[in-house]
């Protein structure tokens, strides 16, 4: 029997280990360019943008440049899957599969160096997915520019399918998102003197509430929107009449148009409580991310070439409500991006993400054969 593990599930595990959140990931950017190092340099550039990586592996008859991105930030999650490769970094863990986007994209990387295609390939290994936003900056960013792509690619755990299947579509993937923060400024008091105090209790509770209205009375039905409060802070003491509260959540919609009607919605409701209860307020957007919409004519080609040519399932899915800065790639270069199936009982961002290793070797050669077909035809 054969207990050799795979050579990039091994990297997979290594990535694993040492999750660490958005712009500061010196650790796996370290470990990035150690194995460029390792790879032989005739056919590879490397250059580095803040702990990010970008690795150009240069065609035999380049006409164009075709880019695969990674994303490579943990999350501030606590592990609790029990794995004896499991994160050396308390409360912080690969929850959402970056792990295994590295590996992959390491993976196609390193069949590239050693079988060249016609065409340059770019491979981005892009910081802070997580927050506070990594691909915008990156887009933008000289390093970049210099080398811009013509089409791009990328990929994301789906723990809802299995291995062996991806699902994509045309149009929309992912949708608009933007984080939300409300702070409530009143004057804070002894329980046994109401009069003298403007409690934040009272005026956070009117505005959860009111927020709930927006997506269900001021928005057209047949628009897809969420607008989530995940977390109200208010209060030290039972007997003290708190001064100031904090409002925090996430919008999610797919279109543009919707995401700011609920935007104006909520400033006016803000202002409302402002001038209700004499109190200051300040609304902090967070990070946002545009939606992940997919070049139809591409990816409707990736989906009938995978269907007849790629030994996997290919599903036509639904939009999803998840947010992706991918986005910001995809609205000025032409691509897609789609689930990989990794068939895990736990879904995105849990604690025990179990996703299936074997989901690796499937997805390298599942890119490495459709890049080759790609960039040679």
């Amino acid at each position: 029997m054969n207990n050799t593990l795979h050579p990039f599930v091994e990297v997979r595990r290594r990535l694993h280990r040492i999750p660490e959140l958005g712009f500061a990931e010196f650790k796996t950017q370290k470990f990035i360019l150690e194995f460029l190092s390792r790879l032989p340099p005739d056919r590879l550039e490397v250059k580095t943008w803040r702990t990010g990586v970008l690795a150009k592996v240069k065609g035999t008859r380049p006409r164009r440049i075709l880019a695969w991105r990674t994303d490579i930030d943990g999350l501030p999650i606590e592990e609790e899957t029990g794995l004896d490769f499991a994160s050396e970094h308390p409360g912080h863990m690969h929850a959402c599969g970056h792990d295994l986007h590295m590996a992959i994209a390491l993976g196609i990387l390193h069949h590239f160096v050693e079988h060249p295609v016609s065409d340059d390939l770019l491979f981005l290994f892009q910081p802070a997915e997580e927050g506070p936003g990594g691909a915008l900056p990156m887009l933008q960013s000289e390093e970049f520019q210099s080398w811009k792509p013509d089409q791009i690619f990328g990929l994301h755990i789906g723990p809802e399918y299995p291995v062996g299947t991806i699902a994509t579509r045309p149009g929309i993937l992912f949708a608009n998102t933007s984080e939300l923060y409300i702070d409530l400024i009143g004057v804070s008091g002894h329980a046994s003197l109401p009069h003298r105090s403007n409690d934040m209790v009272i005026a956070a509770s009117q505005l959860a509430m009111q927020l709930q209205t927006i997506i269900s009375r001021n928005l057209d039905p047949l628009d897809a929107a969420i607008l989530t409060l995940g977390k109200v802070t208010i209060g030290t003491k039972q007997n003290i009449i708190p001064g100031q509260a904090r409002l925090e959540g996430t919008i999610r919609t797919l279109s543009m148009d919707s995401m700011e009607k609920i935007k104006n919605r909520i400033r006016a409701l803000v202002h409302g409580i402002e001038t209700g209860f004499a109190c200051e307020a300040c609304i902090d957007w967070g990070a946002n991310y545009c939606q992940v919409e997919n070049e139809e004519s591409l990816t409707r080609e990736f989906m009938d070439w995978a269907g007849r040519e790629g030994d996997v399932q290919v599903v036509e899915c639904r939009e999803a409500m998840a947010g992706e800065d991918f986005g910001y790639f995809l609205r000025e270069i032409p691509g897609f991006m789609f689930w990989l199936g990794v068939d895990s009982p736990h879904g995105l961002h849990h604690p025990a993400l179990l996703p299936d290793e074997g989901a690796i070797p499937a997805a390298i050669d599942l890119m490495t054969r459709y890049l080759t077909w790609k960039a040679d035809s």
